[in-house]
């Protein structure tokens, strides 16, 4: 048996990259999965992956930020599965520019994704995390739940060109201190990982062949060029950057028992670079 066998977990952005293999981490530990993308296809591929491996999973399929999202999300971990153990809240996108050339669009659609989804998500888990701890209680159980929320090393040292992405991925740390003080006498542990640059579609194209992806209508330009990633890489001590997989090892830290009595932290997993 693995270490989450029968646990619930929710993880929003999870069709694609981190969030893909945050999912396939957890679903290796015995958790039952609720999938989210943008997207159908990269969620219905995700949930089918995971049921050959003969983990239970279901799709939930649309953006964070819609006003309904965060019920619909919430509510198929109910329907679906009758309860909540870990919610990540990893669904993000960048949408860089200097201070000056931001536009309000910008700014909002970053602290949206990053800020106001996760508050929702977890304003419509309240209820029932409150139910399920007080069930546990009354039948004598100890159950912790585990709350993870994605930040950013451009949270921890600030990046130029990404004030909006920044400033929101600090608004995640303090969100996670906050919510760690008010759910801990429901056994929630509420923890923060800040990743640093980890490959995948949105940093290994090369920024100046002009890919970009598209994110409600929006045409968003994504990618690092190659000397800026050739700088990263001489600059860690690793001298690399991560992998998904990598990554949702941090990730797992917190989903699982070991972090019983860790609450309120964030942890870089970013090869020690700061």
């Amino acid at each position: 048996m693995g270490a989450l066998e029968g646990k619930v977990a929710l993880v929003t952005g999870s069709g694609r990259g981190i969030g893909h293999a945050i999912a396939q981490r957890l679903a290796r530990e015995g958790a039952r999965l609720v999938i989210n993308d943008l997207d159908a296809e990269p969620a219905h591929s995700t949930v089918e992956a995971l049921r050959k491996m003969g983990v239970e999973a279901v799709a939930c399929v649309g953006n964070v930020t819609a006003p309904d999202f965060a019920d619909r999300f919430i509510g198929t971990a109910m329907s679906e599965f009758k309860g909540i153990d870990i919610i990540v809240n990893n669904a993000g996108f960048t949408w860089d520019d200097v201070v000056q050339k931001m536009s309000d669009e910008q700014w909002h659609a970053i602290l949206d994704c990053h800020m106001t989804a996760p508050f929702r998500i977890l304003r419509a888990a309240y209820p029932h995390i409150k139910a399920l701890h007080a069930a546990d209680k009354e039948a004598g159980r100890e159950v912790y739940r585990k709350i993870v929320n994605i930040s950013s090393t451009s949270a921890l040292n600030g990046n130029a060109g990404q004030i909006n992405y920044s400033g929101a991925k600090a608004g995640v740390i303090g969100m996670t201190r906050a919510i760690a003080r008010e759910w801990g006498r429901f056994n929630v542990n509420v923890n923060a990982v800040a990743f640093g640059l980890i490959h995948t579609r949105m940093t290994s194209a090369d920024a100046n062949a002009g890919a970009t992806v598209n994110i409600e209508g929006r045409e968003i330009r994504v990618g690092l060029n190659p000397e800026m990633l050739k700088s990263h890489a001489q600059r860690n001590p690793l001298g690399r950057g991560g992998t998904p997989e990598e990554a949702a090892g941090g990730v797992y830290l917190f989903c699982s028992p070991d972090s019983n009595y860790i609450t309120g932290q964030t942890i870089a997993v970013a090869g020690n670079l700061q």
